[in-house]
């Protein structure tokens, strides 16, 4: 990325400081708008990949000679994505449904530059909840913690007592795989 200036095509904090982990600093935040329905029969992985291409393909008109860094977090059980929380039912019944079982975590990476370029990275991660009982679920609930979550619940937070396993890159369930972006980002620069 030789002296150009980076876009993130995100509106997620957690992103925001996941970068700032690996002392990347965004020179710009844009936050991409667009429908993000899921097509009718769309598997989780090809779901992330097109969101975050989409994303970047929004917020690249816009950004002159910069970079744009884009990414989109898919919880999966099985083939189905689950949404991101918005109401206390929706995230109610995303905890019932991974409570004791092991689920998906996608995450989809692109980077586009001033020629239309783009690079994609997709991560996978597996976690396992414990069973959950109704009272962990309320107090979950009540904590608010799990609203515009994908899957309902924030690894990071509260939700993290009830991660009995894990494989795979725990960045990418927060919401941006360190490794994968770092890969795109060196990899531009070359």
């Amino acid at each position: 990325m030789k002296n150009r200036p980076l876009i993130l095509a995100s509106a997620s904090p957690r992103r925001l400081d996941l970068l700032a982990q690996i002392g990347i600093m965004p020179d710009c935040v844009v936050p991409a708008d667009i429908d993000e329905t899921p097509h009718k029969t769309e598997l989780p992985r090809d779901y992330a990949l097109r969101m975050a291409v989409a994303k970047a393909e929004a917020v690249l008109p816009q950004a002159g000679d910069a970079v744009v860094l884009s990414a989109d977090t898919v919880v999966a059980c099985g083939r189905r994505i689950l949404p991101k929380a918005e109401t206390m039912e929706q995230a109610r019944a995303c905890l019932a449904l991974l409570s004791g079982r092991r689920h998906r975590v996608i995450n989809g990476i692109a980077l586009a530059d001033f020629s239309g370029v783009i690079k994609t990275r997709l991560s996978e991660t597996v976690v396992q909840f414990k069973r959950l009982s109704a009272a962990e679920i309320d107090e979950y609930i009540a904590s608010g913690e799990w609203q515009g979550k994908a899957g309902g619940y924030a690894i990071q937070g509260r939700a993290a007592v009830f991660v009995k396993f894990i494989a795979g890159s725990y960045s990418t369930v927060v919401g941006l795989s360190l490794y994968d972006t770092q890969a795109l980002l060196s990899a531009h620069r070359t």
